[in-house]
């Protein structure tokens, strides 16, 4: 690869680097490779569960910046300064990634973009790929390296002038490029000799996909800091924000519309004010005289509209309410309700569709009729009373898509139907699967080996309360540095092996479980997503 002039010295060493390489080729390199590929792969999910947890992170600073723009704005600022750089950040690596398999592939970008690195022909050349960040220098001045390296310290700093300077000392960032770097004969190198020199496709494609967890990481921190750095004292709720409860969305002829409007203030004690106006979908504030107003008491203001034809209601308008620093803001509403005759009521308790393999229970209603009257049919699966309440209990088939259920009523002794709903039927959505809590991040080996067993649980915001069952899982972590080491359980339980070797491993090292299949209530396999620890 090197232009540069070499010494005999570095010729020698050159050739028994290529006899030595050549040698590992015919021993170690398929498993070699195969390990870049499990940790590449287990590195990309983490960029992708890293992106979401940082979508949250500025979803709960947008919401700080609602309540009060004029003091959290500078912060504000600064936060998505650092999404812009960080976006940047990543699209740069990217494409360096892309170029890089595009070369050594000789393939177009548009192809390197998509194709997995298990699929990569020539993921052991490093020929190729030393040439590409090291150019005809031995330091990799002339090469794509010393760009990365470049873009990465410029990133890196750039992120430390957000913070003020008397608190930057608080920040833990990575992406360091100067440090004391070795090579396997304890020779000095810089960090681009040392992530790059003769390494191969598949392990440089594993260690840019971890720069860019770097930079997601930096990027967590430096927004973190900004938003715990906002005063909490000027915020007692999370939110300020116009809500609109009905108290039905469903008026019968003659009835009244009952809506509250509750606004939660940074003063409880101050009275809130409506504008609002019928007939319309947005009221601007310059249109105020032209609004009705109501005062609120306690921070609740109650509407009432009187249903006095059938149709589609519209009505619009804003609540004026003092912030935290004296300010005036006002917050727009508007909402719609349709006025109808009687009709069939078919509400699902805890969903909105049916899931195979559990009892779904839903309340069946008819306004203005008593439930003894009511008599439900279903088009595929079961329907049955719940003995302990007045609702019902539905089950649902595998290989259907949708059921409808249907309802007639006695009215006046007569059968009528009220009508019908379509539901879909869906597969119960997978648990998460965990192990001490944790299903990624650092963990202590004891707390580890405690914990013993991987224990699926549902996502919180699931309402069933099901029990999976674990049929099998795999771990693997490297042995000594480079060994791949891996076992089978049959069930949610750590082996002896799997035991003694966590007890072993050491401060850093990463372990992965993987190919964890799950049974359900509703008897399907089903494959989680790893769960990826690393010993602290």
């Amino acid at each position: 690869m090197a232009g540069y002039k070499e010494t005999p010295r570095q010729k020698m060493i050159a050739m028994m680097y290529l006899v030595l390489t050549a040698l590992l080729a015919l021993n170690v390199s398929k498993e070699m490779l195969d390990a870049f590929i499990v940790v590449n792969d287990s590195i990309e999910l983490t960029n992708e569960n890293f992106a979401q947890k940082l979508s949250e992170t500025y979803g709960a600073f947008e919401k700080q910046y609602q309540i009060n723009q004029n003091k959290v704005e500078p912060y504000w600022n600064k936060a998505n300064e650092a999404k812009k750089l960080s976006g940047e950040m990543v699209e740069y690596i990217n494409q360096l990634k892309y170029e890089l398999i595009a070369t050594t592939e000789k393939i177009p970008i548009d192809t390197a973009k998509i194709i997995p690195v298990g699929s990569l022909k020539n993921k052991e050349d490093y020929s190729t790929t030393t040439n590409f960040f090291m150019g005809d220098s031995e330091d990799g001045s002339k090469g794509k390296g010393k760009e990365l390296k470049q873009r990465i310290d410029d990133y890196r700093a750039k992120l430390m002038n957000l913070i003020d300077p008397k608190d930057q000392d608080k920040i833990k960032l990575g992406l360091k490029t100067e440090g004391r770097y070795r090579d396997a004969n304890g020779g000095k190198q810089n960090w681009i000799q040392y992530n790059f020199f003769h390494t191969i496709l598949a392990a440089d494609v594993t260690i840019i996909n971890k720069i860019i967890t770097e930079v997601y990481n930096s990027e967590f921190d430096i927004v973190n800091f900004l938003l715990s750095d906002i005063d909490a004292v000027d915020f007692k709720y999370d939110k300020i924000d116009a809500r609109v409860l009905p108290k039905t969305n469903y008026v019968f002829q003659g009835d009244e519309y009952e809506a509250e409007i509750i606004v939660a203030a940074y003063d409880t004690k101050q009275n809130p004010e409506v504008y609002y106006a019928e007939g319309i979908s947005e009221l601007p504030v310059s249109q105020k005289d032209r609004a009705k107003s109501i005062a609120g008491q306690g921070g609740m203001v109650k509407l009432k509209f009187p249903a006095q034809s059938l149709g589609l209601k519209k009505f619009a308008g804003f609540v004026s309410v003092k912030n935290g620093v004296g300010d005036i803001n006002n917050y727009p509403f508007s909402d719609e309700y349709f006025v109808a005759e009687p009709s069939l009521t078919v509400s699902a308790i805890k969903m909105n569709v049916f899931y195979i393999g559990v009892e779904n229970p839903v309340a069946i209603s008819v306004p203005g009729i008593p439930d003894e009257s009511i008599e439900p049919t279903i088009s595929v699966g079961t329907l049955k009373r719940d003995p302990t309440n007045k609702t019902w209990i539905i089950t649902v088939p595998v290989g259907q898509k949708e059921t409808v259920i249907s309802v007639d009523a006695m009215v006046d002794g007569k059968k009528k139907s009220m009508g019908s709903k379509t539901y879909r039927i869906k597969k119960l959505p997978d648990p998460i699967a965990l192990i001490a809590n944790k299903n990624d991040g650092p963990i202590n080996r004891n707390i580890l080996v405690e914990a013993g067993a991987i224990i699926p649980k549902m996502p919180s915001d699931f309402e069933f309360d099901l029990n999976y069952k674990v049929m099998s899982f795999k771990m693997t972590m490297l042995l000594r540095g480079t060994e791949i080491w891996s076992d089978q359980s049959s069930d949610n339980k750590l082996t002896v092996d799997m035991i003694n070797n966590i007890r072993s491993a050491n401060k850093g090292q990463k372990i992965w479980f993987e190919n964890i299949i799950v049974r359900g209530p509703d008897n399907i396999d089903r494959q989680l997503a790893p769960i990826v620890l690393t010993i602290n």
